[in-house]
């Protein structure tokens, strides 16, 4: 459904991304951000079906920054190639692609931001930092507790698993206290990666919950 393009961003660096386009007129834009295992086939069908339900969906390669085309699986070895190169990233370099992607996006109409894992913390980070956003929402983003005092520009909705081995109960709690007026919806029985369907911590349930809400979110403040 989708086909692989080009972005540049503001710093002159080259990234590839996967734009989805619905069929007829898109009722906006959305930005998907990755897991730490990049582009991959997973996030290229969540990309899909942002587009069946009738945004232009885009998601930027963020890894390109160190190395081209790395798409990941769920393995072991998978998990820290993965680790790793999310480590040599800084959150200049993932604004700015991010910047990127958005100024794609909104070539739609309003966009909105969605990302899961480290996409989660990012789809903060560019809710706080990125301009043309109209609305994010975060997937278990384990990193927003260390940033949980910035201020999102726009409406955030935050998701978690009561079972997520890297984000602790505690962790959500401070991130609720320090952002009260911001939903944070947390589903039972869900770990880390609750929304993927190629992980054993995949829960159906707790994922079509989560989905539907971000569909409502972005219904409300991007078409």
């Amino acid at each position: 459904m989708g086909t692989s393009i080009e972005l540049t961003t503001s710093d002159g660096h080259t990234l590839g991304a996967y734009k989805a386009t619905p069929d007829g007129n898109p009722k906006g834009g959305v930005v998907v951000i990755q897991e730490i295992f990049g582009v991959n086939q997973h996030i290229k069908n969540v990309t899909d079906e942002f587009a069946k339900n009738g945004f232009v969906a885009v998601a930027p390669a963020l890894f390109d920054r160190t190395e081209k085309g790395l798409e990941l699986g769920y393995g072991q070895d998978d998990f820290q190639k993965g680790k790793e190169t999310r480590g040599s990233l800084n959150d200049e370099g993932i604004q700015n692609d991010v910047q990127a992607a958005i100024d794609e996006a909104a070539k739609a109409g309003k966009v909105g931001i969605v990302g899961y894992c480290f996409g989660g913390y990012v789809s903060w980070l560019a809710a706080c930092k990125c301009n043309g956003l109209s609305a994010a929402s975060t997937f278990y983003g384990g990193g927003i507790h260390a940033k949980r005092e910035d201020t999102p520009k726009v409406p955030v909705i935050l998701n978690f698993g009561d079972n997520d081995g890297g984000i602790p109960l505690s962790q959500v709690h401070d991130i609720k206290e320090a952002n009260p007026e911001i939903p944070c919806y947390v589903y039972d029985e869900a770990g880390h990666g609750f929304c993927c369907d190629d992980r054993e911590s995949y829960n159906q349930g707790a994922c079509e919950r989560a989905h539907k809400r971000t569909l409502d979110h972005f219904a409300s403040n991007v078409c």
